[in-house]
């Protein structure tokens, strides 16, 4: 019987890798106002249940390590996990590489006696992070929502268009530092969208690869 070959990391190809690997020695500005790269293979666990319901987030922050985020927009930070805020009884869970199995089968362990409901969407997403100090106003020329330090920060979360291209916008950090969460499909687009837009300010392509 001849030896099969198992595929591993290194032979996964991310939503974006040939874009990012064609564009690394065409753009590397000292001093870059603008940085895309993409978070590749992330874990995406859909959560839904009732935030009034106790014993669901208990449940939930026992096996996270942190409480849901209930305010509206808002984003929490647990285990490895990052935990976004998607409507009243609806959460998005992104998760480490190779991990989102694992915590979907916790949860539902947790949660079979209550009303909630757990499903992998993982493999339909990537993330392009966009960051550096003229981020926003890259973001800006394709979206509506206001992202100005007073209404959006650090810790913030929303669904939005960018460039006509629905995403889960999230703030990472002050640098300030977007994570853009879009179905892969889609990615190619919004990376070129951006890649142009960001051309004025100076701009560092990289590849995250799995970071």
């Amino acid at each position: 019987m001849s030896e099969q070959t198992v595929p591993n990391d290194r032979a996964r190809e991310s939503a974006l890798s040939q874009f990012f690997t064609s564009r690394q020695d065409a753009f590397g500005s000292s001093e870059p106002g603008v940085t895309l790269g993409e978070r590749a293979f992330r874990g995406y666990v859909n959560l839904r249940g009732d935030p009034e319901d106790a014993a669901f987030l208990e449940a939930v922050e026992g096996i996270l390590g942190v409480g849901l985020p209930t305010e509206p927009n808002t984003v929490a930070e647990g285990d490895g996990v990052v935990a976004l805020w998607l409507g009243p009884d609806e959460w998005l869970l992104i998760t480490p590489q190779k991990e989102e199995s694992q915590l979907t089968e916790a949860l539902r362990g947790r949660l079979s006696d209550v009303f909630a409901a757990v499903t992998d969407v993982s493999g339909g997403q990537t993330v392009i992070s966009a960051q550096g100090p003229h981020a926003r106003d890259v973001l800006a020329k394709g979206c509506s929502l206001d992202l100005h330090p007073r209404a959006f920060g650090p810790g913030r979360c929303a669904q939005t268009l960018v460039a006509s291209v629905g995403v889960t916008i999230r703030q990472v950090d002050e640098t300030p530092s977007f994570d853009l969460i879009v179905r892969r499909s889609f990615a190619e687009y919004l990376v070129l969208w951006l890649e142009d837009a960001a051309q004025e300010y100076g701009l560092e392509v990289v590849d995250d690869g799995v970071a």
